[in-house]
């Protein structure tokens, strides 16, 4: 079994648009294959897969010993999954929280940070 600092995951890209959420990891590990540039058996990275109904989406990980595939069904509401067909997008951490909170992971009003140094 995996340590709990193995578990971490400092990259998390979501696969846009629609996935056949009948996939497995094998069917899922051959999108990231085909689309994505970034290595697949790298344990810092987790990949997020979502279906046409958007109240269910599909988490694969690589943890040094073989895929993990986690599945989590939404009882209430619906995520706004980014619809750019075939592309893949990397996350930071306000963007996945946004994503899972339900919310689009572009946010116009979102407050931005601040420039370090700068006044006025």
């Amino acid at each position: 079994m995996a340590d709990k600092k193995d578990m971490v995951h400092t990259q998390i890209y979501v696969v846009c648009g629609k996935t056949d959420m009948r996939r497995g990891i094998d069917g899922l590990a051959a999108v990231i294959a085909e689309h994505c540039e970034t290595e697949l058996f790298n344990p810092d990275t987790i990949f997020l897969f979502c279906g046409g109904k958007k109240d269910r989406y599909k988490a694969l990980c690589w943890e040094k010993d073989g895929f993990s595939l986690l599945y989590k069904r939404l009882e209430n509401g619906k995520l706004k999954w980014p619809k750019e067909s075939e592309e893949i997008i990397l996350l930071d951490d306000q963007q996945y929280r946004w994503l899972l909170e339900g919310l689009s992971i572009n946010q116009p009003k979102a407050v931005k940070e601040a420039k370090i140094g700068h006044l006025f």
